[in-house]
């Protein structure tokens, strides 16, 4: 671990507040005595010492790399030396060849006095809450690199996802056209118009931030016009929108897989195809039901590529507690009902 990099914005803030940790006792000093003592300047002078030596090297070096009892008895050893250099051999030695007043008297003395008292509890103190200081940032530290760590696997995680959605989609268009061109159908130029538009909007603006409402919704438009260019009977496909949908953003690519598996599942033996879609907006809600019957396609969980356990996923990483999703499956139906949170634009 290398030293702690302080950036410049940091350094001024551990200079207005050493800054403002002295001028009490200064002022203090001041008042009481009439000035300020030449040893009080140098003892603020020498305690940053305390704080950073513990704050920069010890606590990083030591204390975190689970060094605990090289960490005491070198706290202890530099505690030492520290007081007596400061106060022995440099703040006495300054002081009385710059005193400019008579000498205070005497405190009590002995083998530790409270003239060596003073200075220890005060040492001490300074050098606690260099490592404290330094614990508290290493946590702050680790805590948001934890949290980067967990957004950029769920990143990873969703546009995983998004990837087997994408060529799902795309393989079961390309089935539709075919079907189109394999019959001679004369709908099968709008198809291939229809397929560029949907990829291109998948391609260039589905991406992982939030999309228009009105985007999507049209998406899903020209996404139920393709699969009606190749159905023959389409009376019973139905798709009501209402509300108001300006203004309102939702993630790419979400709705979509329970409307592709509704028209996968929702023909049955004689192929009459039976899909009622509908979508509500209201009050910043998005309220999507989808109902089919289900048609003589079982669903296939193991094969059946993204499958809803997959869109259940991107929904619990999207929106979180954010939205509420109902499955009911029936012997002869399937349906949905999906509400999503929106947000305003």
């Amino acid at each position: 671990m290398m030293l702690k990099n302080i950036s410049l914005k940091e350094a001024i803030i551990h200079i207005v507040v050493w800054i403002c940790i002295s001028i009490f006792p200064l002022s203090s000093a001041y008042m009481d005595l009439g000035e300020i003592p030449t040893e009080m300047y140098i003892r603020l002078a020498l305690r940053p010492i305390l704080f950073y030596v513990n704050y920069l090297v010890f606590v990083p070096y030591l204390l975190l790399k689970r060094k605990l009892l090289f960490y005491i008895i070198t706290s202890i050893v530099f505690l030492i030396l520290y007081i007596y250099v400061s106060e022995e051999l440099i703040t006495n030695t300054i002081a009385e060849e710059f005193r400019k007043m008579p000498k205070p008297p005497k405190m009590p003395t002995g083998p530790f006095g409270i003239r060596h008292a003073i200075p220890v509890v005060f040492s001490l103190s300074i050098f606690l809450l260099g490592g404290i200081f330094s614990l508290v940032v290493d946590f702050y530290k680790r805590d948001r690199e934890s949290k980067e760590l967990e957004n950029e696997q769920k990143e990873i995680k969703l546009q995983f996802l998004r990837n087997q959605l994408n060529p799902h989609f795309l393989f079961n268009s390309l089935n539709s056209i075919y079907a189109l061109v394999r019959s001679k159908s004369d709908n099968a130029p709008e198809a291939v118009i229809t397929l560029s538009e949907l990829m291109r909007y998948m391609l260039y603006e589905a991406g992982d931030e939030q999309v228009a409402l009105e985007k999507e919704i049209n998406y899903i438009k020209n996404y139920i016009a393709l699969q009606r260019l190749r159905l023959k009977n389409t009376e019973a496909v139905k798709l009501n929108i209402k509300g108001e949908t300006r203004h309102l953003k939702v993630y790419p690519l979400l709705l979509i897989s329970f409307i592709e598996n509704a028209f996968k599942y929702g023909t049955d033996y004689k192929g009459n195809t039976q899909i009622d879609i509908k979508i509500i907006v209201e009050n910043n809600k998005l309220h999507l039901n989808v109902e089919n019957i289900i048609g003589i396609y079982k669903r296939d969980d193991k094969n059946s590529g993204v499958g809803l356990e997959n869109i259940q996923n991107q929904l619990n990483h999207l929106y979180h507690n954010n939205h509420h999703l109902v499955i009911d499956e029936t012997k002869t139906h399937f349906k949905i009902e999906l509400t999503i949170n929106l947000k305003s634009e």
